[in-house]
């Protein structure tokens, strides 16, 4: 049995000036399930998380949580009675309140019932020993914290989160991430993040809605969109990406990795070969001498070191193509640091490679 969708958004327009800012967005999101708005800045994401939280309107579309209307162009739910709790990157803590005063700010119980509230949460995120602290006494991690805390107070039935985790140092991000996800799927809460950082994104959600220029290009689960992206932007917004241009004769385009399949393209048109770094493999016994080693379903491309940089877990080596002075770059875990110049033969994988007619 598919479970019912908590949150569900259908056909979402919103125009600035006569430009359309969110464009006929589609998605929905289950029961503790983490869906995430990714893109650039200014791809609407945020103004989509604006809308269902109340605090814009859109110009159609409807919104419904649980299966029940809370928003079209003519009926609203006041944003306090959506069941909907918010959480941003300024954590908006009030300074003037204590820990305890901040958590307990949208509950409607008892002294006694909100109390133990208050101390559940802060012992889960860690922070019942600054129950009575004050929000200036604390680091940003720890005012991190107590922002969450208080957004799940009131058990709200979906969750909104605006690049909650920008501000924190990048060192303290991914613990923070990580404890963050798992109290809020222990909640049960459903969760719509706004991020522009494609790791956080890979990090925390089930459900990534890729957005560009006020439209969800591509969605589904993490892994799919890395692996199957659905053109050379979306592959790009993920990793560095090499890129390969060739002209379609007879189905197939030549590279100076051998020829590759390209059905259903016309001929004389163009296409893009998209390799990421990490797929790019290095022959390095060869280092150019000899005749090509055999690489798989086609032939080595000699080039020639640019450059190489160690960057901490990885090294990037800068290659020019002896074919063409086509420029691409490899990562080799650990140090590998050969010097401008040298000759190596350049293999790939060719099942990790994407082919994109261009545009």
């Amino acid at each position: 049995m598919t479970a019912k969708p908590r949150l569900e958004v259908q056909n979402l327009i919103r125009a600035f000036d006569g430009k359309r800012v969110v464009d006929d967005v589609s998605f929905t999101v289950l029961p503790g399930q983490v869906a995430c708005l990714l893109g650039p800045s200014g791809c609407g994401k945020s103004t989509t998380l604006r809308i269902v939280a109340g605090v814009d309107m859109q110009d159609s579309g409807r919104i419904l949580v649980d299966g029940k209307l809370i928003c079209d162009t003519h009926f609203r739910v006041p944003p306090e009675r959506r069941a909907i709790g918010l959480m941003f990157q300024d954590f908006a803590l009030f300074p003037h309140l204590p820990v305890s005063e901040n958590v307990a700010f949208g509950l409607k119980g008892g002294f006694v019932a909100n109390r133990a509230r208050v101390v559940e949460l802060l012992e889960r995120v860690q922070m019942a020993r600054h129950i009575d602290s004050y929000p200036h006494e604390l680091s940003g991690g720890e005012q991190q914290r107590v922002a969450l805390a208080r957004a799940l107070a009131p058990r709200p039935r979906i969750l909104l989160m605006d690049e909650p985790f920008s501000g924190l140092d990048e060192r303290l991000r991914d613990g923070i991430r990580d404890e963050t996800l798992g109290l809020l799927k222990d909640e049960g809460t459903a969760v719509l993040l706004v991020t522009h950082e494609p790791h956080e994104a890979m990090r925390m959600a089930d459900q990534i809605l890729l957005m560009r220029n006020g439209k969800i290009v591509q969605q589904g689960a993490p892994y799919n969109l890395y692996n199957a992206p659905v053109d050379r932007q979306a592959a790009a917004f993920f990793s560095d990406i090499n890129v390969l241009t060739g002209c379609v004769q007879g189905a197939l385009t030549e590279t100076p990795f051998g020829r590759f399949l390209t059905p259903g393209v016309p001929d004389g048109k163009h296409v893009e070969i998209v390799i990421r770094p990490q797929h790019l493999k290095i022959d390095f016994d060869r280092a150019g001498q000899g005749p090509a080693p055999t690489a798989q379903n086609g032939t080595a491309a000699l080039a020639r070191v640019v450059r190489a940089r160690y960057l901490g877990r990885e090294s990037l080596v800068e290659f020019s193509t002896d074919q063409g002075g086509i420029a691409l770059n490899a990562t080799v875990p650990g140090v590998f640091l050969p010097p401008a110049g040298t000759p190596m033969w350049l293999m790939l994988r060719r099942d990790r490679v994407f082919v994109f007619p261009k545009t």
